[in-house]
């Protein structure tokens, strides 16, 4: 299966290399488009999902937090390079990346979570997890939140959500240091912050030392290629699939905050499958890791490569939401709160966040 996988999709990345610029510049037919469009869908899902496969693998070998944290860095990592390759093919997507990082808020912290909990409350009545370690991701993504998608409307410098070169830079700068401090207590001194001691996770921890020492280096190596090998062609084949997705959208006079959404979905899917998986297994720590984790993730890294572009090609970066938005955001955040801040989790907070979802996806097409 990972050989077929990575055949597709090195096969794909040379179609689209050799004969991409003739196809995508032909889209006037929207059955050709659609088939590229499928096409590409295909080979990146299925990357997407080797990414998580090996991802785990790693997971396994590395324990908790490291495991997750390599998924959600991976995961994050095609996100920006999707966003990237949107901003500089369109040259005209001001809102892009705000849009995405919203859309991943919302599908995360309330879709993912509300559907985990709710499967995780009817099947296991209640799940613990490591208060702790909640608490700290909370902290770092609601200041980085705020910072980044918040505080750009009510800046007066600029109008309209933009920020100037020295708020940019600076700002990209205080997300940087922010999530780095996270990084070192994540996988440093409070690494037990992400473990969970009790339940099905607690019956692994002690094994899991024994079996990290016996991972040879080798597999750790074979890994760590393999999911390279899935990554790349995600990343070489966003910029055909964002061509298509502008183009499409355009042509169907679709919301243009649709792009973001479609670029977290199909990013986010597999991960999201992934946390779903270990909810269902009384695994709600890994589940919390991998959706918490993707949420600080994406802000902590998204806003300084949009920053970056921006400043580097001279476009427009709008990344204040509209009222309506930042109202979601903050019920969204303050929900958060409340649902991690006992020792555990039932089917009405899932019910709720669920609510939070789907009420995104009402304002989406009828704002």
């Amino acid at each position: 299966m990972g050989t077929a996988r990575l055949a597709v999709a090195w096969t794909t990345v040379g179609a689209f290399a050799w004969f991409g610029k003739a196809w995508l510049g032909d889209l006037a037919s929207p059955i050709f488009a659609l088939a590229l469009f499928a096409w590409l869908l295909v080979a990146i899902f299925w990357c997407a999902f080797g990414v998580v496969h090996e991802a785990e693998e790693l997971a396994d070998i590395l324990g908790e937090p490291l495991g997750t944290l390599v998924l959600t860095l991976s995961i994050v990592v095609i996100e920006v390079a999707l966003v990237s390759a949107v901003m500089l093919g369109a040259k005209d997507a001001p809102t892009l990346g705000r849009d995405t990082m919203f859309a991943v808020l919302m599908i995360v912290l309330n879709g993912v979570v509300g559907l985990g909990l709710l499967v995780g409350g009817l099947r296991h009545h209640q799940q613990s997890y490591n208060l702790q370690g909640a608490s700290a991701f909370l902290s770092v993504i609601i200041p980085l939140s705020t910072l980044a998608l918040i505080i750009p409307n009510f800046t007066t410098s600029t109008r309209d959500g933009t920020l100037t070169t020295l708020q940019a830079v600076t700002f990209s700068g205080f997300t940087l240091a922010l999530y780095a401090v996270f990084l070192l207590i994540q996988t440093g001194r409070h690494s037990d912050f992400f473990q969970d001691g009790s339940g099905a996770e607690g019956s692994r921890s002690v094994a899991e030392p024994e079996r990290r020492t016996k991972a040879p280096a080798g597999s750790i190596v074979r890994h760590t290629v393999l999911l390279v090998a899935n990554i790349l062609p995600i990343v070489l084949l966003s910029k055909s699939l964002a061509t298509i997705l502008d183009h499409g959208i355009a042509a169907l006079g679709a919301p243009s905050a649709l792009s973001g959404v479609l670029i977290a979905a199909i990013v986010f899917t597999p991960e999201a499958i992934s946390a779903l998986k270990a909810v269902a297994r009384n695994e709600l720590q890994r589940a919390i890791n991998l959706c918490l984790g993707a949420a600080t993730s994406t802000i902590g890294l998204t806003v300084p490569a949009v920053l970056a572009v921006g400043l580097i090609t001279g476009q427009t970066v709008v990344l204040g939401l509209k009222p309506t938005e930042m109202t979601l955001l903050a019920v969204t955040l303050i929900l958060s709160t409340l649902t991690f801040s006992g020792l555990r989790t039932t089917v009405l907070e899932g019910a709720v966040h669920l609510i939070v979802f789907f009420v995104y996806l009402v304002l989406i097409f009828s704002p």
